[in-house]
């Protein structure tokens, strides 16, 4: 995605470029307030189950870039908490998947930003928001976690968070799911409660071809030109846990 973006950057079409409105950050960003749950489930990728029938939810549908939205991609992320995991379901209808073949049976798998994928990014800390956790997961169940430190330029793939994950293709409906069980001590030290705010943004990245032919959406769009739309922690939403 690092080097991905460069491109994607450098080499949209200048009139493409110049038809489309940049967008804007308005205070405060969005926010998704989850639920805390009791217990300890285990993790599915059916939004009809018990598991998610009370989980709250978001939506991802605009360009991180510009004022843009693809409805046809309008993708619906569920979540909420327990006392030990954060779990959270992305629910992505699709025309073609872009797929990295054959699948590993699992991650960790790099590069995955370069097809289809959703990611996470979270973050405890509200003075070094440089610093944050990245999840990414494609629609053949192949994951990647990466610790994130933007000071240092670190892309840290040798990190891991003890995740869960777990993805199905829908062929008959065209929606491809991904589910993941975030332990919440991947993210943070401090003990999660009601009231507990973590820094974050959703994204899924989609489309067949190079990156100016990709869709890049944003939970909370960044509006930003000349850098990587996806790391800018200045622009990210919250994620709120509430009992």
């Amino acid at each position: 995605m690092k080097t991905a973006f460069a491109f994607l950057l450098c080499c949209l079409p200048p009139l493409l470029a110049q038809s489309q409105e940049v967008c804007k950050v308005t205070q405060p960003t969005a926010s998704f307030a989850i639920h805390h749950l009791a217990g300890d489930p285990e993790l599915n990728t059916d939004p009809t189950s018990p598991l998610w029938s009370s989980a709250a939810q978001a939506v991802i549908v605009k360009d991180c870039t510009h004022v843009i939205e693809y409805q046809a991609l309008h993708s619906t992320v569920r979540g909420f908490w327990t006392d030990k995991d954060l779990f959270l379901l992305f629910e992505c209808p699709y025309t073609v998947l872009n797929l990295w073949q054959p699948p590993m049976g699992g991650g960790p798998r790099n590069k995955l930003w370069d097809r289809d994928v959703v990611e996470m990014f979270l973050g405890d800390d509200w003075k070094n928001i440089r610093h944050y956790r990245e999840f990414e997961i494609a629609p053949t169940g192949d994951w990647i976690d990466l610790a994130i430190n933007l000071d240092k330029e670190s892309y840290d793939q040798t990190w891991r968070s003890g995740w869960k994950t777990s993805a199905r293709i829908d062929k008959k409906k065209k929606v491809w799911y991904a589910a993941a069980r975030i332990p919440l001590s991947a993210v943070t030290d401090q003990q999660v409660k009601s009231g507990t705010q973590w820094r974050a943004n959703l994204y899924r990245i989609e489309g067949v071809g190079g990156d100016p032919n990709r869709h890049f959406l944003c939970w909370q769009p960044t509006c930003v030109v000349n850098r990587d739309p996806n790391h800018v922690p200045e622009n990210f939403g919250s994620i709120i846990f509430e009992q």
